[in-house]
């Protein structure tokens, strides 16, 4: 099962008073993996909508085990959970100094330009089912 790492460091601004990163900060840096995953795949976001493909997020899941605090560096794990003809779920994992986080999902639907589900073109579809 192929899988996509990458790790970012906690800014500022996406902490509370506390200085641990916000909750809303989890769904960002999936968005940041996911995009990271598709353009290691051959197929950068910016030239998927380009092409009329756009894949907006339907569902989405976080379930946190424990906070990460401003400057913490945090290694997110991406895979494709699952993979059908008109959607995907990525799953990410998330770790500081090796202690899983958090975890969660996004569900995406393949649609147009002008909202109408279609299928996911197929130069994608493979080359995403490597991390699968």
């Amino acid at each position: 099962m192929g899988m996509y790492t990458t790790d970012i460091t906690v800014r500022y601004a996406e902490t509370d008073r506390m200085g641990v990163a916000h909750h809303s900060s989890y769904l960002l840096w999936f968005e940041l993996a996911r995009t990271g995953l598709l353009r290691e795949a051959g197929h950068a976001y910016r030239d998927l909508e380009a092409d009329g493909v756009l894949l907006p997020v339907i569902e989405y899941a976080c379930r946190l085990f424990k906070g990460a605090d401003y400057d913490d560096t945090i290694r997110i794990e991406t895979q494709v959970e699952e993979l059908r003809s008109r959607s995907v779920t990525f799953r990410y994992r998330l770790f500081n100094d090796g202690v899983r986080i958090a975890e969660g999902s996004t569900r995406h639907l393949c649609v147009t330009r002008d909202n109408r589900p279609r299928r996911l073109p197929e130069s994608v579809a493979e080359a995403i089912a490597s991390y699968r």
